[in-house]
């Protein structure tokens, strides 16, 4: 059996956890010989952050495909949406009773689907980051229909700070010479 020796790598003031790094480095084997773990605190809440991004990464599809669906066909309906996302009916039909629940849209039996203002403003922060996701990622290299596809994904887990950084970064490639 493996042994493993724990260690702070940082030294805090009394009674904080905030910013220790514990080290974990294997005796021998696995794994890399300076693994690292942020402290418990800060790690709970990267995952606390991607547990509700994950959660909200739904909805934001949703709005984000009712609001292209309108604006190319002037209504969604549940069996577009479906099509559109790559699910079952009855999987889009659930989803949108959460969407009207969360007050992101209206709906009336055989009637489009409609985004309240809520949901609209949803859709255009969705789509916002979707497009600065898909400029970097062909800013840096990637095949444009490998970044569109990869920021399905991405769109919904980057915070803030660094959409800011992405767009500091697109702004400033433009300005840069070659060399």
């Amino acid at each position: 059996m493996e042994s493993t020796q724990w260690r702070r790598a940082a030294k805090v003031p009394a009674g904080s956890s905030e910013g220790v790094v514990v080290t974990k480095t294997p005796r021998k084997g696995l794994g890399s010989e300076n693994a690292e773990l942020a402290a418990e605190p800060a790690q709970a809440r990267r995952f606390s952050r991607a547990r509700k991004a994950r959660s909200a990464a739904t909805l934001e599809d949703y709005t984000e495909m009712i609001a292209d669906l309108i604006a190319v066909n002037g209504e969604a309906r549940t069996t577009d949406i479906a099509r559109r996302l790559g699910v079952a009916h009855p999987t889009a039909s659930k989803t949108i009773a959460r969407l009207k629940r969360e007050g992101l849209v209206t709906a009336r039996p055989y009637r489009g689907i409609f985004l309240t203002e809520a949901g609209a403003a949803m859709a255009k922060s969705a789509g916002q980051r979707h497009r600065l996701v898909v400029e970097l990622l062909v800013a840096v290299g990637a095949p444009r229909e490998a970044a569109e596809a990869d920021a399905e994904g991405i769109e919904h887990y980057v915070s803030a700070a660094t959409l800011r950084a992405f767009e500091a970064f697109l702004r400033n490639a433009g300005n840069r010479q070659p060399g």
